[in-house]
């Protein structure tokens, strides 16, 4: 026997619907909130990741400018102001003193290169280091070739010569040779160098076709004095004083000139 009473009923459509509905959209606010929450670890993680790249690019080139020497040869220092796919992309060659013997026949004098290279697998840059601590008639060559730091989009450099700053240094295709007066920045070593490195805040990642530029790029400064800029243009100058001393005519009292 089955009895039935008024009490006893089952759900209606409207609050089957209902129900559905509102569970829908607290699963979809738990994903919503799920993915918010994966995104923001993937981009604290990013910007970690390129905070401590910069770091340890910024030290490593300050280290070498610190110590930087004239290299051998016809070039003392240079720095090139340079653009590939409209991003900064300059490089700068120089000898150091800041690189500790690996060989026999190496000294604590090391020529380096800091420049970009195009990444292959990525919408970005890669920081790379040449060192050479052979000394050789091509300073700017040879060595061994390392890598600094991924997700670079710029790197720029900016030269002191105690007055004024400079984008570029040095005379590499010998523009100035024949002056009278060649500008401050063809020739000896900067006081200072200012180097800015900038970085995508979401790290590399491959270029989607149709996807904007990330305009906001993280940036990092620093600036660098180089320790023995002061000696070597002290020396230069008491080269140039001797030589004009040793051009100039010898004038005896009672000898006629």
């Amino acid at each position: 026997m089955i009895l039935r009473g008024r009490n006893m009923r089952g759900f209606t459509l409207i609050e089957m619907i209902i129900s559905a509905g509102l569970m829908g959209m607290i699963l979809v606010s738990g994903y919503m909130c799920l993915s918010a929450g994966v995104a923001s670890k993937k981009l604290i993680e990013a910007r970690s990741e390129a905070t401590q790249s910069a770091r340890v690019a910024l030290a490593l080139i300050s280290s070498d400018l610190r110590m930087a020497v004239p290299m051998y040869g016809d070039f003392e220092f240079v720095g090139m102001r340079r653009t590939v796919e409209g991003a900064d992309a300059d490089n700068i060659d120089f000898a150091t003193r800041n690189y500790t013997p690996r060989g026999s026949r190496e000294a604590d004098y090391c020529e380096v290169s800091y420049y970009l290279e195009k990444d292959p697998e990525a919408d970005s840059f890669i920081l790379i280091r040449r060192r050479d601590a052979t000394p050789d008639p091509e300073p700017m060559a040879g060595g061994s070739r390392e890598e600094i730091a991924r997700g670079v989009k710029g790197f720029r450099i900016q030269y002191y010569d105690g007055i004024e700053w400079w984008t570029e240094w040095g005379d590499p295709e010998k523009k100035t040779r024949g002056m009278t007066y060649p500008p401050l920045n063809s020739y000896g070593l900067p006081e200072a160098v200012t180097i800015t490195l900038e970085f995508d805040p979401e790290g590399p990642k491959r270029k989607v076709e149709g996807e904007e530029e990330t305009k906001s790029l993280l940036t990092f400064e620093t600036t660098a004095r180089l320790t023995l800029a002061p000696y070597f243009a002290l020396q230069n100058r008491s080269s140039s004083s001797d030589s004009e001393e040793q051009s100039a005519p010898v004038v005896q009292e009672g000898v006629p000139q």
